[in-house]
């Protein structure tokens, strides 16, 4: 199975300017086996790090809701969803 055809729709988890925040997000995910793309990673390095581009944090609509579970236990992200 060639994994670059397969589409994924994804949905945005969390943003945030923290990148602790992000890597400790994506770390959670990955020790549970969710998938995750982290998206504006360089456009927010380019900004000058003033926090004006947060950078976001995106999973696959079929992991979203265990996603938003374990990042809002970790006190990551709020019941209303991305932050």
């Amino acid at each position: 199975m060639d994994i670059y055809k397969k589409e994924v729709a994804m949905k945005e988890l969390m943003r945030s300017n923290n990148p602790v925040e992000i890597a400790y997000a994506q770390a959670l995910l990955a020790d549970s086996g969710i998938g995750c793309v982290l998206l504006d990673q360089h456009a927010a390095a380019l900004d000058g790090s003033i926090g004006a581009l947060p950078r976001r944090l995106c999973v696959g609509d079929d992991d979203l809701a265990e996603a938003q579970t374990l990042l809002r236990d970790a006190g990551l992200i709020n019941k209303e969803g991305p932050q």
